[in-house]
């Protein structure tokens, strides 16, 4: 058995035996998250929880101020953001933006595959949220939010994480771009599903980490799932399935058209989208 495939093995068997350490959210994400769960919570509540943290206060003023709230009238503090997002939009958008602090690593090479993922992750959302506004105003049907959708794009592929935390455990022998991409590509997805439940988050985020990319499993209805695989088919991230899961989001009516996915709209609003995570 070749050096990789044993390292392939050892990561298969902590999945197995629960060992292999899974990241934990951001401090100030879990603190929003309770707070929001809290049914006495109200804005000014919230507003103090988030004053808490300067970087996500800025970062909080800035979405309330951005295209993607769609108003012209500026925000300039903590508490008149939350009013202008709501409670049920903080929570998501919270754990959105706290999300980035986890891409990061001090080796070089595991730091760039995390810099890379990122960025990756970014076209995913910035492509799922507007193809869900295109939808949304083409249906005039309301049942997905862009705030959660934006959330369910960001975990899309968070089972790459901890193959990256453990190749930056043990350089000498994880951190190679072949063992990497192997890993990645082989149990990026059975991990994701595994800290979405660690996390407890709900099954739909379970579903989408775990089964993106399977297009065998294609739900009854319309959902976050959809949108995520146009958003990874327009990111580049799956060139080998990309003209499926088009094919797919015509016939199950995420878009009519793929061509409106090239529009000037389009552009627009996949633009505004990423300027919440810039």
């Amino acid at each position: 058995m070749s050096t990789q495939n044993a390292l392939l093995t050892i990561l298969v068997e902590k999945i197995k035996n629960d060992t292999l350490v899974l990241p934990t959210l951001p401090a100030v994400a879990l603190k929003v998250r309770k707070a929001a769960d809290d049914p006495d919570i109200n804005l000014q509540g919230m507003g103090e929880v988030i004053a808490q943290d300067p970087s996500l206060s800025a970062r909080m003023i800035k979405i309330s101020n951005s295209a993607y709230m769609g108003r012209s009238v500026k925000v300039t503090s903590v508490s008149q953001a939350v009013t202008r997002i709501g409670l049920r939009q903080i929570k998501n958008i919270a754990t959105a933006l706290a999300m980035e602090q986890l891409f990061v690593s001090k080796n070089e090479l595991v730091g760039q595959y995390m810099k890379n993922e990122w960025a990756k992750t970014i076209d995913v959302v910035a492509n799922a949220m507007a193809t869900l506004q295109l939808y949304i105003a083409r249906t005039k049907k309301r049942d997905m939010s862009i705030d959660t959708m934006a959330l369910t794009a960001l975990v899309h592929s968070i089972g790459v994480l901890p193959i990256l935390t453990e190749a930056e455990r043990h350089v000498e022998v994880f951190a190679s771009p072949g063992f990497l991409d192997d890993a990645i590509d082989k149990l990026s997805h059975r991990i994701g599903g595994s800290i979405m439940r660690d996390w407890e988050f709900g099954d739909e985020f379970v579903v989408v980490a775990e089964r993106w990319q399977d297009l065998s499993y294609i739900p009854d209805k319309l959902t976050y799932i959809d949108f995520v695989r146009v958003g990874a088919a327009l990111a580049g991230q799956v060139d080998n399935q990309k003209d499926a899961i088009l094919n797919l989001a015509i016939q199950r009516g995420v878009v009519e058209d793929i061509n409106v996915l090239m529009s000037d709209e389009f552009a627009d609003m996949r633009s505004a989208a990423k300027q919440v995570f810039a």
